[in-house]
């Protein structure tokens, strides 16, 4: 998509973090909005500092865990907005637990957000994609989406999936030569508010010393590589040149090298890192 000056995009997850500098971004550049997140608050703000750029934009209160309301939120954008060019499905959580002990709860909670709200997303709106006659799917997945860590396997198993459905997706788009396309990001550390929302598994914390806190300051500071406003211009500039694959942030570019490179090789690395942070602890 070489301009994106009068399109609309829809951005779940634009409370805050990447979602609100991907919606000012977009905003600075002419292109209208749909916003929503879980948090009426902080999308009310997000939408607020858009519309200073003299864009339209709309804001819903979205789970994206539920099929119905994504369905329901895309149908609404292009009654709102006559069509739609844009959809990032951005929303996600985390979570820190060990396999052997995350609760079903919490692993269901993270595949419905980060895995099934990207499905819905891309279902709801391909066919709107579609008759626009331009259009891009934008599916947020990680660097845990390319490799794993220890304490990290729920979040990885989400993040792989979006890997492999985007990449699928693709492919079919290109098959079909219908004028949309699909571009999988892959962030590494970035500076946003995941950490403070993240579930941390008993598993975790006592590894931690008890101290959930403390777990949740380790995991902010391994995310502190990149800023929400930079990995938005580079997810912005992938959309643009119809990138596959977007890696964000110098972390996930030397990352996936190293898996490259080293294939299963690259896991007693991770190993060897978790072993020296628990040891900290």
């Amino acid at each position: 998509m070489k301009s994106l000056k009068n399109k609309v995009a829809a951005i779940t997850g634009a409370a805050s973090g990447m979602g609100r500098t991907l919606a000012l971004e977009l905003a600075r550049r002419g292109c209208h909005l749909a916003l929503s997140d879980i948090n009426e608050a902080g999308l009310l703000e997000t939408a607020n500092l858009a519309r200073h750029f003299g864009v339209k934009v709309t804001t819903t209160r979205l789970d994206v865990s539920s099929r119905e309301a994504v369905f329901g939120w895309a149908d609404q954008v292009v009654a709102d907005h006559g069509q739609v060019n844009l959809i990032f499905n951005n929303a996600g959580v985390a979570i820190g637990a060990f396999v052997e002990t995350v609760s079903e709860k919490d692993f269901r909670w993270i595949m419905d957000i980060n895995f099934w709200g990207v499905v819905w997303g891309t279902q709801a709106f391909l066919p709107h994609l579609k008759r626009a006659g331009e259009g891009h799917v934008i599916n947020v997945s990680s660097l845990a989406g390319l490799m794993a860590a220890p304490s990290q396997a729920p979040y990885n198993a989400s993040k792989f999936a979006v890997r492999g459905f985007t990449e699928s997706l693709r492919q079919e788009l290109d098959l079909e030569a219908c004028g949309v396309s699909a571009t999988c990001i892959h962030p590494g550390g970035i500076r946003t508010n995941i950490a403070h929302t993240a579930h941390i598994d008993e598993s975790v914390t006592s590894r931690c010393g008890g101290d959930v806190a403390q777990a949740r300051a380790r995991f902010n500071k391994a995310l502190g590589g990149t800023s929400a406003e930079s990995a938005a211009l580079q997810i912005l500039r992938a959309v643009e040149r119809d990138e596959r694959r977007a890696l964000i942030g110098a972390d996930a570019k030397f990352m996936d090298l190293l898996v490259r490179i080293a294939g299963s090789w690259y896991q007693p690395v991770t190993v060897f890192l978790a072993r020296r942070m628990l040891a900290k602890a």
